[in-house]
């Protein structure tokens, strides 16, 4: 079972936010991601945003946390540092951290690890609620074959995360730790390797999950990968799980990249956005880049402002009645929001018969 409902949604669980926006109502999203780098020390072959650069770009920490402020005033409860870079690249990430969780706003991480170093995590593994690495292999020639990167860096990732295991331990810590695995063929023999390797050190849990081309993206995998011959791989990895080590196999994505969406439109985004690191502030990560999809720039307005404007409303208008989904990133990261909110704005026959 995924009690972490990595390969679902939580969205029931904001009943109120859902209700205002069932009547029509104005929302503000319940969760952000913020890229404070734009800059990367990788050039994994699967990145969905390579076409964005890797701009040495990072947002003015008096900027953000500014925007941080009005974010949690209009009720904002969780912000995933992630975005386009790598989020630890940024000098003042500790401090940021600390600062979002000060405003009560729940905070995450994903990264490669690389600079998830002891100072980091002695400064701020107390106000995370769960960090994610991005590891996507099992020995250190073919980390470094798919991560593109120095020498060195997945004995740094290892030993990274064997130290934030061990704070957390020391600490009694509730922050999650865990591993993202991104299936693709030049990893798919050293899934269960890294199972193993990650039980022993300690981490809460692995995730694999598919690879799902970005439409602007250059990077693609071989056309003739086939998850569905895979997907026993989910059967191996049960067996290595146990319930201080939780494996989410994601093989209920795996098998929605075969079929079509039965929404037409996108009704999620008005629950989410996302801050980049030039501080525009985007409808969906998917269309980074294309101004259609950018509410504002925490530089130029405030954050309030940029959730109450004109363009938002607009956008998020287009998004729900005119944005053709199959267009769309495949299995994107609303998705299974998507079909919630889809269903309860077009319910089936027979609803009251629970």
């Amino acid at each position: 079972m995924d009690e972490l409902r990595i390969d679902s949604h939580k969205l029931m669980y904001h009943v109120d936010r859902v209700s205002a926006w069932q009547k029509g109502r104005q929302v503000a999203p319940i969760y952000l991601e913020i890229a404070p780098s734009g800059g990367c020390n990788h050039r994994c072959i699967f990145c969905a945003l390579d076409y964005i650069g890797y701009r040495p770009e990072f947002l003015a920490q008096k900027a953000l946390k500014k925007a941080l402020k009005d974010a949690a005033r209009c009720g904002v409860k969780s912000v995933m540092y992630a975005g386009e870079g790598e989020p630890l690249l940024h000098k003042d990430i500790g401090d940021i951290v600390n600062f979002t969780k000060g405003l009560g706003i729940d905070v995450a991480i994903t990264t490669n690890g690389v600079f998830l170093d002891e100072k980091i995590i002695k400064k701020c593994l107390r106000n995370i609620s769960w960090v994610r690495v991005s590891l996507n292999a099992a020995s250190a020639k073919n980390y470094e074959k798919i991560h593109r990167c120095r020498k060195g860096d997945f004995e740094k990732a290892i030993s990274n995360l064997k130290a934030a295991v061990r704070f957390k331990r020391r600490h009694k810590l509730d922050c999650a730790i865990g591993v993202q695995m991104l299936l693709i063929p030049e990893n798919k023999n050293e899934v269960v390797k890294l199972a193993r390797l990650l039980k022993k050190i300690g981490v809460d849990y692995l995730t694999i999950k598919p690879f799902s081309k970005h439409p602007m993206s250059v990077c693609d995998i071989n056309k003739d990968f086939d998850y569905a011959k895979l997907l026993h791989l989910e059967k191996a990895l049960e067996k290595i799980a146990t319930g201080d080590f939780r494996i989410i196999f994601r093989s209920h994505t795996m098998r929605k990249l075969t079929e079509d969406r039965f929404y037409r439109h996108c009704l999620g985004l008005p629950f989410w956005a996302y801050i980049d690191a030039g501080g525009d502030v985007y409808a969906c990560s998917a269309y980074l880049g294309n101004k259609r999809f950018i509410y504002g720039n925490i530089y130029r307005q405030s954050f309030s402002n940029i959730l109450s404007g004109a363009r938002r409303r607009g956008i998020l208008k287009m998004a729900a009645t005119r944005l053709d989904t199959k267009r769309c990133r495949e299995v994107c990261r609303l998705d299974e929001i998507n079909r919630y909110l889809w269903e309860l704005k077009n319910p089936g026959l027979h609803v009251n018969f629970i």
